[in-house]
């Protein structure tokens, strides 16, 4: 559709052009009559060649010499495309047609037709020069945008590089737990962390997800929780909705409960943590709620990087599409998180 309308444009720009010179210019009177004469055919010659030297200059002569920085270079060739077309027509014209101008604007009769083409080569190569800068700063727009998009997905990719090993070393640490106290369990969390590393190296490459497969990451998460602390903890966890055909961000939700159980359980405490997932239409709720206990934790695992590797990932993901909200009091700690999910289509591509 553009092109046909920039095609549109041109045809109807050179049709002014070409009509209105013979029509309201010097030279003989206009007439259906005089098309083919001679005077008539150097004006087409002129003008095809006008029309050839801008698209010659918007294309070749400013991009190669102008934007190169080769002015002087770049004014040479224009004069001597400017004397071209003054002089070609008139080296094909007939003698007779000499004769005539010769007898009508006399001995400048050359300079008199360098003169009539020079306002129409100037607007033209004015003209081809804006239209050749326009397009250069597009292009110049196009690689920012692309360097962009570069640097997006190279922080989106170091993000989640940092975010794989936080997962794994806390699983493994769960497990490590059940095979020192030599829990009959200890196979089957086993099974659940092969089932979720299957997933990171599968999946969690890409920019977006199956929102079905990440939830099912998330139940296997909980469930070695469920492993490991057994009755030591009250936990509840629902999911809500229709999780087919939606696509989310690849371990945006794994976070808040990971950093629920991090900070909200103590078997020697009262733990209580909260997790529900509501999906209406293409928006998702998360709720997370842990009450605060008594947690001795190393340095790294003080560091929070679950948490704000998540806010930056939902910055990059999902801006103006998404709410946090974060109730951290003395007590307790709640997350509750909105997104406007992306939907798959047949194609498998993503409605933005």
């Amino acid at each position: 559709m553009k092109k046909a309308k920039n095609i549109i444009i041109h045809v109807t720009g050179w049709i002014i052009l070409l009509v209105f010179p013979p029509l309201f210019g010097p030279g003989p009177p206009f007439s259906i009559e005089k098309i083919l004469e001679p005077y008539m055919l150097r004006e087409v010659t002129s003008y095809t060649l006008l029309i050839i030297f801008f698209y010659l200059n918007t294309h070749v002569l400013v991009t190669k010499f102008y934007f190169e920085k080769k002015r002087i270079l770049y004014l040479f060739l224009v004069v001597i495309a400017l004397c071209g077309i003054t002089f070609i027509p008139l080296i094909l014209v007939k003698d007779n047609e000499v004769q005539y101008l010769s007898n009508t604007f006399g001995e400048h009769s050359v300079f008199f037709e360098f003169g009539h083409n020079f306002p129409s080569f100037s607007v033209v190569t004015f003209i081809s020069l804006v239209l050749a800068i326009n397009k250069r700063l597009k292009d110049i727009e196009q690689q920012r945008l692309r360097a962009e998009q570069e640097i997006l997905n190279a922080r989106l990719s170091y993000l989640k590089a940092q975010i794989n090993p936080h997962f794994l070393f806390n699983t493994l640490n769960s497990i490590y737990s059940l095979a020192i106290q030599k829990s009959d369990l200890t196979a089957e969390a086993v099974v659940r962390l092969s089932n979720m590393m299957r997933y990171l190296v599968s999946e969690v490459h890409q920019d977006f997800v199956s929102l079905e497969k990440e939830i099912k990451y998330i139940i296997s998460y909980i469930e070695l929780q469920r492993i490991r602390y057994g009755d030591g903890i009250d936990l509840s966890f629902c999911v809500e909705g229709d999780v087919a055909s939606k696509k989310i961000g690849p371990l945006i939700l794994i976070s808040f409960v990971e950093n629920a159980f991090k900070h909200g359980v103590n078997t020697e405490e009262v733990s209580r943590i909260r997790v529900a997932i509501k999906i209406d239409d293409d928006k998702l709720q998360l709720e997370v709620f842990n009450n605060k206990v008594v947690v001795h934790r190393s340095d790294e695992d003080k560091s929070g990087v679950g948490i704000e590797n998540t806010r930056h990932r939902l910055e990059l993901l999902y801006p103006d599409r998404h709410t946090l909200h974060i109730n951290d009091t003395k007590n307790d700690f709640s997350v509750l998180l909105t997104l406007q999910l992306d939907v798959a289509t047949d194609q498998g591509a993503i409605n933005r």
